[in-house]
């Protein structure tokens, strides 16, 4: 196994950045393709995970913090050599998820 750590920074609070995890983890994984199956369970701020994933286990957790969202990813061997990659296309995505999408002030 290959541990990788991802900090996605964000502004939304915690209450908001759990509810958009819940909403966009199982989208994360599906983009892996249809055989991606997903299990979870939060204790507190804190969600346990694994996905198994091209006939790979993937396990891990992610705590939400006031400010960022700490992901603690084990990649089995087969899949620690493409970490790099992985990680930027998991962060990439968790960004786009924690992203603060206020609407601008109307004008006037």
């Amino acid at each position: 196994m290959k541990p990788i750590t991802i900090d996605l920074p964000h502004s939304l609070g915690p209450v908001e950045a759990r509810r958009r995890l819940e909403e966009g983890f199982d989208k994360i994984v599906s983009q892996f393709g249809e055989s991606a199956k997903l299990s979870r369970q939060w204790t507190g701020d804190t969600m346990a995970f694994s996905a198994t994933v091209m006939g790979q286990t993937i396990t891990g957790d992610l705590e939400v913090l006031p400010d960022a969202v700490r992901m603690k990813v084990n990649l089995p061997n087969v899949l620690a050599l493409m970490a790099g990659k992985i990680k930027g296309r998991v962060q990439k995505q968790g960004q786009l998820l924690l992203e603060n999408k206020t609407p601008p002030p109307p004008k006037g």
